[in-house]
């Protein structure tokens, strides 16, 4: 996985999660049975009185049980399944591809889920000059920020951007050098060394190979180097490998390690070097972590599911050869490995500081350590010292709820590539955005996105910064979502915040009903997004970061012609160009191009409520009530629940359909209703429009995978499920 991430649809505030591959019998869909939840009642006995006077002992109150995850994930996403397994057979990248977006376009047609936004595409004043991180789509590169050029003075104006974007246009051809920083300067520009910015969320471990949350790694890869990395110009480049072969038959990797990289302590002192031993272990304690990470690697370096089914680290093909050449064997060719390495699963750990912070390898081994804190202490939150770092930065500061400082590693192997000394994230939780904005404007933060709902939009428009500075920001391969629960477990959190009002009877019909898939089709078709968008980014775009379809619409291309069921399509096709073709031919309803409304379609979502309502006759009691959890004290999550509770009620009527606003008043409580949710099980929840994924790697299986069952697929939970 690369990032769950999770929206708090502020711009500029925007937070980011992945799992395994078991394959399952699919089923077609099928109204829901078994699945429902079921009314218990207490077994009627034979009265001992005669006949006349006999009396039948009332039933027990209803009550709500949860579901069968598997039976429910089959009878709502089997074909999608199995359609992804299609694809995973097939003989070539193009082929693939197709067999991909057709599968894609049955889990949009499922309507369990509805991809919303994505980042950014909206107002924005900075003075960080264009393309001056890593230039990538998948992986964590794009949160390595040691290259960032950073006026000290003004923003930067629109005709600026545009000079800088056409400089580096010229660059990515191999016709100029971009130098962002010299260019400023000649411009009178002076340069910025210490960047900051604003956090919501902090990293809750040290240990990146432990965790699958992008508020965990988007920091601390400011700190650690892979094996490679991609530069601000779309390259991948050398790292803490110098350089790489592929053996004839396209399995073997060989990877030869720099020389002289160090890991340092956060004060700057020197550990010890780096070595392929250190990439060695950082996989065999991934592996052990099994922290969501794992799914990644089966079935693409050998012996990794049989070692996660208890078999030997000996038959794992990721072994240091020697000091400085690490080898990988892959189950198969894999045309996209090498772009899978810029995620953290592939990242080291320094062998002998882990070891002697109480770390052992072996699956059971690791998990009895781990649960004892007093001799197991390497990478906790709570200790910056509880960890070495071999990347551009130190990490010296970590609190919660103030700041997260890095400073320039003194010891790191490629000094000329880090333009900044530092970077500190402030504690803000977006309750006082007027005051975010005067920061910025005074120069304590590098820019700000500028919306409606936060106020800030009126701020720039009024002192003169929007006519002078504003660009409209690039949009992303991230995609956030709305997940229907179709299996919910949890109705309030352990501390009884963001509770639901439903009685028992409730809890009943509202799963009832979102197991039906012409309902949920409804509850979908009925989501203006654009309207709920516009709370925040103004009508003027509102539809400007629409995303319709869950993979990038321009992630991947066709590179050959190709024939799948006697369809031809031409190299050079376009990913979003096949799952439209699918979604007609199936009759989904849905045009998935970025920047439009593809889904919202009122009169289609009130037939859809028809047709749910025959379909399930008596077995619910109408109306179907809907919990949405808010964050309240950010304005512009506030405005767009209230703004969704409309669109669905408006368009489906009350009678039919209620939208209860569940408000969570610490942001905590927020991220444990859904983002921070173990599991499907303790998503408390029935829609929840907040979560996103970005892609580890150039495959659609990056983002596809997350949706597989049995566990496999880690976004399953947004969905109840697993």
């Amino acid at each position: 996985m690369k990032k769950l991430t999770i929206a708090l649809l502020v711009v500029s505030l925007l937070l980011c999660v992945s799992c395994g591959k078991k394959e399952t019998t699919a089923k077609t869909e099928a109204a829901p049975t078994a699945t429902t939840a079921t009314v218990v009642e207490t077994p009627k006995t034979e009265a001992s009185t005669p006949a006349k006077t006999e009396k039948t002992e009332p039933a027990a109150p209803a009550k709500y049980v949860r579901g069968d995850d598997e039976e429910i994930y089959n009878s709502v996403l089997g074909k999608y399944e199995e359609l992804c397994m299609k694809a995973k057979a097939a003989a070539t990248d193009s082929e693939r591809f197709v067999l991909y977006a057709q599968a894609e376009a049955y889990l949009l047609d499922s309507a369990v889920m509805i991809p919303n936004t994505t980042q950014n595409g909206a107002y924005t004043i900075s003075r960080v000059a264009p393309r001056t991180i890593p230039y990538v789509q998948w992986g964590n590169d794009d949160d390595r920020w040691k290259g960032i050029v950073v006026s000290g003075d003004d923003f930067l104006t629109p005709a600026e951007r545009e000079e800088l974007l056409s400089i580096w246009a010229q660059a990515v051809k191999g016709e100029a050098v971009y130098d962002p920083e010299a260019w400023l300067m000649e411009h009178g520009h002076s340069i910025n060394k210490n960047y900051r910015v604003t956090f919501q969320t902090a990293p809750v471990t040290l240990d990146t190979l432990n965790t699958s949350s992008q508020s965990d790694t988007e920091i601390l890869v400011n700190c650690v180097d892979g094996l490679v990395q991609y530069n601000n110009l779309g390259h991948m480049i050398p790292a803490l490998a110098e350089s790489w072969s592929l053996s004839e038959d396209g399995l073997v990797y060989t990877f030869n390690i720099r020389k002289g990289a160090y890991w340092s302590t956060s004060e700057g002192v020197k550990y010890a070097e780096v070595t392929a031993k250190d990439f060695e272990a950082g996989f065999h304690h991934m592996l052990d972590a099994a922290a969501g990470l794992e799914w990644l690697v089966e079935g693409v370096v050998t012996g990794v599911s049989e070692y996660l089914a208890g078999g030997s680290w000996d038959d794992v093909g990721y072994k240091a050869v020697d000091t400085y050449t690490l080898q990988v064997t892959l189950c198969q060719p894999t045309s996209y490995f090498l772009s899978m390495l810029t995620y953290s699963c592939f990242a080291p750990i320094c062998e002998s500081f882990y070891l002697s912070r109480g770390g052992v390898f072996g699956i059971t081994e690791y998990a009895d350590a781990y649960s004892d804190p007093n001799t197991y202490t390497y990478g906790k939150a709570t200790d910056v010292s509880s960890q070495v770092y071999n990347g551009a930065f130190l990490l010296q500061q970590l609190n919660d709820t103030s700041i997260i400082k890095v400073v320039r590693n003194p010891n790191y192997y490629d000094p000329e590539s880090v333009q900044l000394d530092s970077i500190t994230w402030v504690y803000d939780n977006g309750e006082n955005m007027q005051q975010y904005y005067k920061d910025v404007c005074d120069g304590v933060y590098a820019g700000s996105g500028l919306t409606e709902a936060a106020g800030t939009l009126a701020l720039a428009k009024a002192d003169g910064n929007f006519d002078k500075y504003h660009y409209i920001s690039e949009t992303t391969s991230t995609t956030y979502f709305g997940g229907l629960n179709v299996n919910r477990g949890t109705f309030a959190l352990a501390s009884g915040a963001c509770a639901s009002p439903k009685t028992e009877q409730q809890k009943i019909d509202t799963q009832t009903a979102l197991l039906n898939k012409n309902f949920r089709k409804a509850m979908q078709f009925a989501f203006d997004k654009a309207t709920v968008n516009a709370t925040s980014r103004g009508a003027d775009l509102a539809t400007t970061n629409l995303r319709n379809m869950y993979t990038h619409p321009e992630f991947v291309q066709l590179d050959s012609d190709v024939v799948v069921d006697g369809k031809e399509w031409q190299a050079g096709t376009l990913y979003g160009e096949l799952v439209q073709y699918y979604c007609d031919q199936i009759g989904a309803g849905i045009q998935v191009a970025d920047g439009i409304d593809g889904w919202y379609h009122p009169e289609q979502a009130r037939a859809c409520l028809a047709e749910a309502k025959k379909e399930l006759g008596t077995s619910v009691t109408w109306p179907i009530t809907i919990d949405v959890v808010y964050y309240s004290p950010s304005a512009a999550q506030t405005a767009q629940a209230q703004a969704y509770k409309q669109v669905i009620e408006g368009t489906l009527g009350t009678e039919n359909v209620v939208v209860n606003l569940i408000e969570a008043t610490v942001s905590a409580d927020f991220y444990a209703c859904g983002y921070r949710a173990s599991n499907g099980e303790a998503g408390n929840f029935d829609m929840f429009y907040g979560s996103g994924w970005g892609p580890d790697f150039g495959d659609p299986c990056s983002y596809l995978d997350t949706f597989l069952g049995n566990g496999a697929g880690y976004m399953t939970k947004v969905i109840g499920l697993f």
